[in-house]
């Protein structure tokens, strides 16, 4: 089915991420229906969504084409397209998806917005899979451009290649992902890393700031614009394999979480959210910190622009 200028998108969940994907569609000039079972979230999604709108100065009216809705039938029932944004929880997400192939037009799509769950393990059994695919987005998604879009074995093709062209039209960078594993493509990346860097800490080579520090004064100053296999080339594939012959088994390959981390979470130092993590963190700090990462998002998208 050819893609309409204008789609009637649906979004179960208003929470972080869904808030954020219905704006990227509003803005873009799609109406949007909204269900979250969080009432409150419900009253507060327009004005989120318009906050967020005046801090980019972008036109706040376009809040006005998303609308909450109470019920998740009425949400989805005249819908082009879905996604789910709720909880990553893998029984959640099954019924949900038995729910929407019956609530949701035979022609709309099913995205799930999961990190890190297959898609084949949310649309086992479900009758209408051929139209069901993942779609990761990245916090903030009207900030970060990627979005992968997940092929599960029975998911049609053409039907993904939609998916990937509106993701296109509306100004994301869609990434087709062509086998469907769990962490997809970014997060198994992001997680290799963060895995090394909490073995660091744990084996008391450096404190979790100095790897934060490493990072961010070296390789992750080229990442915008060097990829690591771009980077391996540029290098020399014949050095990055003398590299790996030496760094490779030193490295952390254990096939669970760190104890550390374990730890950590045990003694309730959850991050951010309890002050305290890998570092402590007072509320200015955070702040500054949100706001650094905000900043630094609008200039990259900026410099895009540009480019």
């Amino acid at each position: 089915m050819a893609m309409a200028d204008k789609e009637h998108i649906a979004v179960v969940g208003a929470g972080l991420m869904g808030h954020g994907i219905a704006q990227v569609f509003a803005a873009a000039g799609h109406i949007v229906t909204v269900y979250d079972p969080d009432s409150g979230a419900l009253m507060t999604l327009r004005e989120r969504i318009a906050s967020n709108l005046e801090g980019l100065g972008q036109d706040s009216s376009a809040q006005l084409r998303v609308m909450p809705v109470e019920e998740l039938g009425e949400c989805v029932a005249s819908a082009d397209l879905v996604f789910e944004a709720g909880p990553e929880d893998l029984s959640f997400k099954r019924k949900l998806f038995e729910q929407l192939q019956l609530l949701a037009p035979p022609h709309a799509l099913l995205a799930s917005n999961t990190s890190v769950i297959p898609i084949t393990r949310i649309v086992q059994g479900l009758r209408s899979a051929h139209r069901a695919m993942g779609t990761h987005w990245w916090n903030p998604p009207y900030l970060v451009p990627l979005v992968e879009v997940i092929k599960a074995p029975e998911t049609d093709p053409g039907l993904a290649q939609r998916m990937f062209d509106l993701l296109a039209s509306v100004g994301k960078t869609p990434a087709m992902v062509e086998k469907d594993v769990a962490g997809f493509i970014g997060n198994r990346l992001q997680h290799a890393l963060w895995r090394e860097a909490i073995a660091l800490v744990e084996a008391g080579v450096c404190s979790a700031e100095t790897v934060d520090t490493v990072v961010k004064a070296s390789f992750g100053r080229r990442l915008p614009v060097l990829g690591p296999l771009e980077n391996a080339d540029l290098v020399g594939t014949d050095l990055t394999l003398a590299i790996h012959r030496t760094v490779l088994p030193e490295i952390d390959s254990r096939p669970a979480p760190s104890p550390y981390l374990e730890q950590l979470v045990a003694q309730g130092r959850l991050g951010m959210k309890a002050g305290q993590g890998f570092r402590s963190w007072s509320a200015d700090e955070q702040a500054a910190l949100r706001a650094r990462v905000t900043r630094h998002l609008l200039a990259m998208n900026a410099a895009d622009a540009q480019a």
